[in-house]
């Protein structure tokens, strides 16, 4: 109870100093005093202190983030009428984060999506990871192992810079942890700018070549969080191909056109309209839980995908630097997560867009590679841009 004590006491105390700096800025941009970041205790890990941190924009919007795993927990957007509401999945508390959670809003680390066998090889060394999932009676390693970063508290620290909010979350991943090669210093940054974006920026270093592979694990609802079905979302993915997958739900290698299956997402279409077609990868699902190779260009952001509610009018676009996007329609969901509120998450009540590299890319030498080197900076950015019509 002292550390826990020991702990608001400082944090709150840097909040103090980081509400002076933007007074400080207020005094040349008006716009700044219309951002603010507020916190409170969100209960203790292991006798380590999670704080939550409320940043809001200059339009009302507002986002919940904790340092237990870097955990989204709330996001507020507006609708066609300006209403606000909640659109993403999770939990009233930390201890239910700890007991029972399918990623609800965490950061995904070292590696997302799914590594086969939980095995991988780097300069002729086999690495054995823990296999802590088995679809289809085949183990994998599924996002970072059993105390993944989802599963970690992360130092947090609140900065209010040019009007608008930030969350700066750091881990060190130390060598051997999960079974994964080398110490990883992970700095992860949440932005709530004032064009209604909810920026993820990630940066990695390692002493040791490593695989890494950052995402964000949100399960939204743009009708509400808790309000029913995904199923009439309507969404585009800017993708030609898709990479079809095992009873393992690991990739078999191929990358796949998407055109005359389920999969196409190119033009708009209901998430409900196709997900539960009579098709193997369907099966295999069940649904949709399946990488898409985005369309890419040039280096840079690329639109991955965009979601619209038709009730609500909300609309969610998806910028990334990253080749992939990982589409999951909750078809894991089953009514047993009790969530805010005490509503219990039912079938396919959030879906996720995750943005990354293939899965099990460090045993699939045509994909392109997640190894981290030393010396070499890992630094990519995904941003969700909210508006309504």
């Amino acid at each position: 109870m002292k550390q826990m004590k020991a702990a608001l006491l400082l944090a709150f105390s840097f909040l103090s100093l980081s509400l002076f700096s933007a007074e400080k800025c207020c005094e040349d941009q008006a716009c700044c005093k219309q951002s603010t970041i507020s916190m409170r205790p969100f209960g203790e890990v292991d006798g380590e202190a999670v704080i939550a941190y409320t940043l809001s924009n200059a339009n009302g919007m507002k986002m919940e983030v904790i340092s237990y795993g870097g955990i989204v927990t709330k996001l507020y957007a507006p609708d066609r009428d300006g209403n606000m509401d909640d659109i993403v999945l999770g939990y009233d508390n930390v201890d239910s984060y700890v007991e029972a959670t399918p990623y609800f809003g965490a950061i995904i680390g070292r590696v997302g999506n799914r590594i086969a066998h939980g095995k991988f090889v780097v300069d002729g060394k086999t690495y054995n990871l823990a296999t802590n999932d088995e679809p289809g009676g085949i183990p994998c390693n599924l996002h970072g192992g059993v105390k993944g970063f989802d599963k970690v508290v992360w130092k947090a620290k609140p900065s209010l810079k040019n009007g608008e909010a930030s969350l700066i979350l750091t881990y060190t991943s130390a060598d051997g942890e999960e079974g994964f090669p080398g110490n990883l210093d992970v700095k992860v940054v949440y932005t709530l700018t004032n064009d209604n974006e909810f920026v993820c920026e990630y940066k990695a270093a390692t002493d040791k070549t490593t695989p890494v592979n950052l995402t964000n694990h949100s399960y939204f609802n743009l009708g509400g969080a808790g309000k029913g079905d995904i199923l009439s979302h309507k969404l585009m993915l800017n993708a030609d191909r898709y990479t079809p997958v095992n009873a393992g739900l690991i990739p078999t290698g191929e990358l796949a056109s998407v055109e005359g299956t389920p999969f196409d997402f190119r033009e708009k279409t209901e998430i409900g309209a196709n997900i539960d077609a009579d098709n193997q990868q369907i099966k295999y699902g069940p649904g949709y839980d399946h990488n898409w190779v985005l369309n890419k260009e040039k280096e840079g952001m690329t639109l991955a995908a965009k979601v619209y509610e038709p009730k609500t009018g909300r609309v969610m676009k998806i910028y990334t630097e990253e080749p992939g996007i990982q589409f999951y329609a909750g078809n894991f969901l089953d009514g047993t997560n009790i969530g805010k509120g005490g509503i219990p998450y039912e079938f396919r009540t959030g879906f996720c867009l995750e943005t990354q590299h293939f899965p099990d890319s460090p045993n699939q030498p045509d994909f392109e590679s997640i190894l981290l080197k030393p010396g070499e900076v890992y630094h990519t950015k995904t941003i969700h841009k909210f508006s309504a019509k």
